[in-house]
């Protein structure tokens, strides 16, 4: 029952227009901008455009809701579907393309009402699971005594497949107490840690792939002198950007950025029901025919009697544990047919079990001239890969799957080719215009779980590109945003939003003011989506705080000026976040482990969107590589310090201090 061949737009009575996207809505504003396209197209008032909820049984497949790509792909799509549409209506209403419209989706979730985690459907009984995953991927279930689960009032299941084990019970706080029981006495056999750190990584097996060069094949034919490979250093030991024989002057740095955990503000939940031969589950997964192929998989059931129905979630920034909770809800739930289960992770579970941003190494190398252009640039990254998705490969990609009774065995994360936007190698292909450019992306094997999370590898590359260009200017003699625009020239664009956010924020003015620092960084995001540039404020103390954020931002035709600063906005500060607190490890038991930006610490954040009749482009993800930077770069300007390792903490600020105050320690 595939919705592949349902129209994406439907005329209906009284003037209303049904519209059915593949794209899904969590938080992005996405559905009203879709809503607004189609208004236009169509000559209709706004409010006679009906979004349907997005779901496997009637919705078009468009993949996963990812990539800042809804308006570029959806947009155009649905546009495509007016302008063929036999009989379209004569009406005229006013533009709404261009206008900040309201959210359509904002009133139910400010009244409590949208959310996975509230929802109580009538058509079914509803009851409460919890599912015990090992601790980390490999662990072994040796023995667990489920007596006392089973004793427990309101309990109605207790269920042990392999390594995996689950309870059901009647009410959530039931089900807390008998998974709680089972924990107790679980025991596992668990495999010795390995490194996997950033510190790591450039010591571990991996396999490099060429990304881009056009340095060798200009060194082959004597056009340019390549020297040989930096070698790896370790993050403590790398000196400040260093000076280098003729002819040019060479510099190196090393950049890294940690394992990153989703942390959303609420845990992953969803709700399966096995009934009358099909299999429903409703959950708050970005890419939900994907989901409904690997629960096909998991089950060894035909796709079309499995149903997925999105649900919002709070907070999705990739591939979270939506689709991981979505089995465990269907694993319980095919124990008890007709009766609807809802499965609800802790807090634990979330930062835990989810897959995490991977951790990045980026060791940068450039050569001048004598009028301090940029040459040479080489970018060579270290990093395991940035997707694990489902419905990908021929094995499920679910936690749970891998963990029953003659489960799939785990997956290997990938990065999808760079024509697709790319994973680890996101932006690592710089923006700039340089005579000779290598790029070679290491990508190493782990252990630990890595896939999406938001912008992907943009988020490591860009924070060490752009930091390096300012770390050139600086032991050149140069201007930061001089060279920028020397190397800009041919990117009009590009260079428009570098000088609105730089005019806007009065750059020159902030620079080095007392225990105030101003930084700037840019980028294109992908290479072929939005630019933007920022331009932050910070405040030094005990701590480094952001106090401003100044994003221009050029999105092509803007749908939604409200939505697409919101995301802008967004992006920008969970970057902020990323920048000076996030780093997982294996293991966290809640926010007292991993914290994140409070909201005391949010700073406050300008956004300015260029205009433009270019086609529209995704802006969810495009300010979060050029925020890291700006704030690094900002850092330099308030303290004369470098730190090229996020997060930038305290400890890590200080002992930057102390190198700078004692040159040769590392040396």
């Amino acid at each position: 029952m595939s919705g592949a061949a349902s129209p994406r737009v439907q005329l209906r009575a009284h003037g209303r227009v049904t519209v059915r996207t593949g794209k899904v809505e969590i938080g992005q504003g996405i559905h009203t901008a879709l809503a607004q396209i189609v208004a236009d197209a169509l000559g209709r008032p706004l409010d006679q455009i009906d979004v349907e909820p997005v779901d496997t049984d009637h919705s078009p497949d468009e993949g996963v809701t990812s990539g800042s790509l809804s308006v570029q792909q959806a947009g155009a799509a649905l546009r495509l579907a007016c302008a063929a549409l036999s009989e379209p209506s004569a009406a005229s209403g006013p533009r709404s393309v261009g206008l900040s419209a309201p959210r359509a989706d904002l009133p139910a979730k400010l009244h409590g009402a949208a959310f996975i985690h509230d929802r109580k459907p009538a058509d079914a009984p509803l009851v409460h699971g919890r599912v015990l995953h090992p601790p980390r991927l490999g662990a072994r279930l040796l023995s667990c005594d489920e007596a006392e689960a089973r004793a427990l009032d309101g309990v109605c299941l207790v269920l042990r497949s392999g390594d995996l084990l689950g309870v059901v019970a009647a009410t959530s706080a039931q089900a807390d107490a008998a998974c709680a029981a089972l924990s107790a006495t679980a025991r596992w056999q668990l495999d010795a840690d390995s490194p996997e750190e950033a510190q790591d990584l450039q010591q571990l097996p991996c396999t490099t792939r060429v990304v881009v060069d056009t340095l060798a094949p200009m060194a082959q034919a004597g056009v340019l002198p390549v020297g040989p490979n930096p070698v790896p250093r370790p993050a403590e030991a790398a000196p400040a950007a260093q000076r280098e024989g003729e002819p040019g002057r060479t510099l190196r740095a090393r950049y890294s950025k940690p394992w990153i955990a989703h942390a959303s503000i609420a845990p992953s939940c969803a709700l399966a029901l096995w009934a009358d031969g099909r299999l429903r589950v409703e959950t708050h997964s970005q890419g939900i025919f994907n989901l409904r192929r690997d629960l096909a998989l998991a089950f060894g059931v035909d796709e079309p009697t499995v149903c997925v129905q999105h649900r919002d979630g709070a907070g999705c920034y990739g591939h979270n544990g939506a689709d991981d909770v979505a089995f465990d809800a269907a694993w319980l739930a095919r124990a008890l047919p007709g009766q609807r289960v809802r499965v609800l992770w802790s807090r634990a579970d979330e930062l835990s079990h989810s897959p995490f941003g991977p951790a990045m190494v980026m060791q940068l190398q450039a050569t001048l001239d004598a009028q301090g252009d940029i040459t040479q640039w080489q970018h060579d990254l270290w990093s395991p890969g940035h997707s694990r998705r489902p419905g990908r490969a021929a094995t499920p990609a679910l936690l749970g799957a891998w963990q029953v009774e003659g489960g799939s065995p785990p997956l290997a994360s990938i990065d999808m080719p760079l024509a697709t936007g790319g994973g680890a190698e996101r932006n690592a292909v710089p923006g700039y215009a340089f005579a000779a450019v290598q790029v070679r992306c290491h990508s190493v094997h782990t252990q630990r779980r890595s896939s999406a999370l938001r912008s992907l590898g943009a988020f490591g590359n860009v924070f060490a590109a752009e930091s390096f260009i300012d770390e050139i200017a600086l032991a050149t003699g140069q201007c930061p945003l001089a060279l920028r625009r020397r190397h800009l020239q041919h990117d009009p664009r590009g260079l428009a939003v570098l000088n609105a956010a730089v005019s806007h924020a009065g750059w020159l003015q902030h620079r080095q003011q007392g225990d105030r620092g101003s930084g700037i960084a840019m980028a294109r995001y992908k290479g072929t989506g939005a630019w933007c540039a920022v331009v932050a404020e910070v405040q030094t103390g005990a701590t480094l705080a952001v106090r401003k954020l100044t994003i221009a931002a050029d999105v092509g035709l803007v749908v939604n000026p409200d939505g697409a600063a919101n995301q802008l906005e967004g992006g920008a500060i969970q970057a902020t976040s990323w920048a000076l607190k996030e780093a997982a490890q294996p293991a966290h038991a809640g926010w007292a482990d991993y914290p994140i930006l409070r909201f005391t610490e949010v700073p406050l954040v300008d956004v300015l969107l260029m205009p433009s009749t270019e086609p529209s482009l995704g802006a969810g993800e495009a300010s979060m590589g050029p925020t890291a930077a700006a704030i690094a770069n900002a850092l330099y300007d308030a303290l004369g310090v470098r730190v090229r390792d996020l997060p930038l903490t305290a400890e890590r600020i200080v002992a930057a201090m102390d190198r700078t105050e004692h040159p040769n320690k590392d040396l």
